[in-house]
């Protein structure tokens, strides 16, 4: 049983640092290599480092932000260990995507009294309310600017994967909705009755603890205020490679803010750290909204 489990992990690791590989060729085919050493030769370097300090104290914030959500269940967690667990969990992620989810409950759960579930359900709201929070920034910015950008998801992202399918995109979402809700209605139904739906309920629950967590810890205002201050950091990072680079002076903070989104969906596929994804999504961008090549965009993604 284990020996299966290993080569499906490995086979996973292999499909999703192969899928890597792949966009990373699709991104860096048509680059003129003299030319970019010559453009990052160019940049500013001091622009370089701020995005890395900014970089830095949003994944310290983070860690803070996390622990708000954790003190509630324990409160002797130190903001070093939720550090450390957002560290190790995104160096993780480098090696297996989506893994440092899960390495970073270990590191909480090793260091304090809490049960593994209840701190993955901190994770899921944490991770839940990034994602919100992105999707919001993220239709604010397409509608507010949306002869700017709304062509880029309309063209790039939606009419090539409808295209690719037989049947209405929308089709798909409610049945994948409807099957949800299907699954969620089993498991509720039979959690009494049957092994598995108990034990998926059962993670459920601690899910639901860790959730709760919000509700009862301290000082609720400052987990809003993290998230901001996060939000911002991640727009100075995004600022900060843009004024690096001479190519790209013409563009505003509205564009860092815009770039800061997408670069987001391109780590939301699953490959190693967002590795090629990355590099594709924001080369695209930066080729279909201001026409810059997608040979020069590579160098900014990079």
């Amino acid at each position: 049983m284990n020996m299966k489990v290993s080569i499906k992990k490995i086979l996973k690791y292999i499909g999703s640092a192969a899928l890597a590989i792949l966009l990373l060729w699709v991104s860096f085919r048509e680059v003129e290599w003299a030319e970019f050493r010559a453009q990052v030769k160019a940049c500013r370097w001091e622009f370089i480092l701020l995005s890395m300090a900014a970089g830095s104290f949003a994944f310290w914030l983070r860690a803070i932000r996390w622990r708000q959500l954790l003190l509630p269940l324990d409160p002797s967690v130190s903001r070093l260990t939720a550090f450390n667990g957002v560290n190790i969990g995104n160096i993780s992620n480098f090696i297996f995507p989506r893994i440092g989810e899960f390495i970073r409950c270990g590191v909480i759960t090793r260091r304090s009294k809490i049960t593994y579930d209840k701190v993955l359900g901190t994770v899921v709201l944490e991770r839940g309310w990034e994602l919100l929070v992105m999707l919001l920034l993220l239709a604010v910015v397409v509608v507010g600017g949306i002869n700017r950008f709304g062509g880029f998801f309309v063209e790039q992202i939606w009419i090539p994967l409808a295209s690719r399918l037989s049947v209405s995109l929308w089709w798909i979402v409610v049945l994948l909705a409807l099957a949800g809700l299907a699954g969620l209605w089993a498991i509720w139904r039979y959690r009494d009755t049957n092994t598995p739906c108990s034990k998926v309920w059962g993670i459920f629950r601690g899910l639901g603890q860790g959730f709760s967590s919000c509700l009862r810890m301290d000082r609720k205002w400052l987990f809003f205020a993290y998230t901001a201050f996060i939000w911002v950091m991640y727009w100075l990072m995004a600022a900060s490679i843009m004024w690096a680079a001479p190519f790209l002076d013409g563009l505003d903070l509205i564009d860092a803010l815009f770039l800061s989104l997408v670069g987001g969906l391109g780590f939301a596929v699953p490959v190693p750290g967002g590795i090629g994804a990355f590099h594709f999504i924001i080369s695209l961008a930066l080729s279909a909204v201001y026409g810059i090549p997608m040979e020069m965009g590579i160098i900014y993604a990079t």
